[in-house]
């Protein structure tokens, strides 16, 4: 699927929602390594962005986003509306990505 074919709206402007085909979704459960925990102790030291707790948090959600059209797709969808993302810390290091929206045929 398209990335331009989803949205945090509700509707995709320039398209008429044809059907309504639910909730998707994509879960990533992600613990930090050892070595990220140490690297990202040593940029604290220093201040600004902690680069590598940056990046995991993007791949992380770039990876939940994908697993959604993922599904998105097996349902026969073409966009993805009302998309979010939500986390949770499941236990100390290891944090639960969701990402949700839901699955339209468009025209």
């Amino acid at each position: 699927m398209d990335i331009k074919m989803t949205t945090t709206t509700f509707e995709l402007t320039g398209y008429k929602t044809k059907n309504n085909l639910g909730v998707v979704r994509g879960v990533i459960v992600r613990s930090r390594s050892i070595f990220g925990s140490i690297g990202a102790g040593l940029q604290t030291i220093f201040g600004g962005d902690i680069t590598l707790m940056s990046e995991l948090c993007e791949k992380t959600r770039f990876d939940a986003f994908s697993l959604m059209l993922q599904h998105a797709e097996s349902v026969g969808a073409n966009a993805v509306i009302g998309v979010r993302y939500e986390s949770t810390e499941i236990m100390s290091g290891v944090t639960e990505v969701l990402c949700y929206g839901t699955a339209v045929v468009v025209e």
